[in-house]
């Protein structure tokens, strides 16, 4: 009982954290003119807390739990945070074909280095590089783009956040105005951004740390697979700061900003995610139910995602089957998977 604590104190606090790490982050990139797309796949699609925890269980030798986190919280992203924002909140989407199309493809490029496994550091490093190129390609796009709901004020002002006329704009905003990717506050002094950003940084390793020692001990306690735990128990925790950063945009008229953090995510997760934690934490050995069960359950979540968004509305139904296939994963995966082996001494 007390791991199961520790893990929730721990989990608690890298989400409170990881929040807090976004909103200095975005806040002190606020003066700068970037589409609010692409600021929403940079701060919100990079999973810090996910990052932290996964280095954290890596380097304790909980390679299993860091890799299930990082097909946890992909699987996650479709099948409940884009499912609940679809069931919530439907809503017209306008999202480019081509980055659906890299969207769909992502959990594409992990089936080499699983093939390969056991992942290393060289691995890491590729796919860090994948994710800036899909960054670099993002930007240039968006750089390029003239369609305006890819304009930062534009999206703030359609969404109600910027409490002045159409004419006011951004043009007469002090910099630095914007705290989180859909509202506003008082202006933030770069520098103070900046300092707030490193102590909610200090604040995500530590609870990172917390967190791993929590699931540590329930590995131990209730003989739970590893990379079970952490694509469904230790995911689905980590998941509630991503419902809110989705379905909240969607229910204020700017769904670009949720389907960039889902799109964000599910990229970051499956290339620069896992690269960090090889980089930092060593490699990683691969169950054969990675391969058989968890990686393909990805792939047919991701693309099912991919062309409901492509269709240019979120509809209910959309939700509900995203969901339905989401409850299924966890069912045939207890079921199947649920028990850890038993090692002989």
């Amino acid at each position: 009982m007390t791991s199961i604590l520790i893990f929730i104190l721990g989990a608690a606090l890298l989400v409170y954290c990881a929040e807090k790490l976004i909103v200095y982050l975005v806040g002190t990139a606020g003066g700068l003119h970037i589409s609010v797309f692409l600021l929403a796949i940079l701060f919100t699609g990079i999973e810090f807390d996910d990052v932290a925890l996964g280095i954290a269980l890596n380097m304790e030798d909980l390679g299993g739990v860091a890799l299930g986190t990082v097909f946890g919280t992909a699987i996650s992203m479709t099948g409940i945070v884009l499912a609940l924002a679809a069931i919530i909140s439907p809503t017209r989407v306008n999202i480019p074909r081509s980055y659906l199309a890299l969207f769909a493809a992502s959990p594409l490029m992990m089936v080499p280095f699983v093939l390969a496994a056991p992942l290393t550091a060289a691995d890491g490093v590729v796919l860090l590089l994948l994710f800036v190129a899909f960054i670099a390609y993002v930007a240039a796009n968006e750089l390029r783009s003239s369609t305006p709901i890819f304009r930062n004020a534009e999206i703030l002002e359609r969404i109600g956040a910027g409490g002045g006329s159409a004419g006011a704009g951004a043009a007469d905003e002090p910099p630095f105005a914007v705290t989180v990717p859909f509202s506003k506050s008082k202006p933030l002094p770069s520098w103070a951004g900046v300092g707030l950003a490193v102590l909610a940084l200090v604040g995500l390793v530590a609870a990172a740390a917390i967190t791993s020692a929590g699931i540590e001990g329930i590995l131990e306690d209730y003989a739970i697979q590893g990379t079970l735990f952490g694509a469904t128990i230790a995911t689905l925790v980590l998941s509630l700061e991503d419902i809110f950063l989705t379905v909240e945009p969607n229910r204020r008229g700017a769904p670009e900003i949720g389907i960039g953090n889902v799109i964000g995510s599910v990229v970051f997760g499956v290339t620069a995610k896992l690269g960090f934690i090889l980089l930092t934490g060593g490699s990683i050995a691969v169950d054969d139910d990675v391969l058989s069960w968890h990686l393909p359950v990805l792939v047919v979540m991701t693309a099912l995602a991919a062309y409901f968004i492509s269709t240019g509305r979120l509809r209910r139904r959309h939700g509900f089957v995203l969901l339905a296939l989401y409850v299924a994963y966890w069912v045939v995966s207890f079921s199947v998977f649920g028990e850890a082996p038993i090692e002989s001494d």
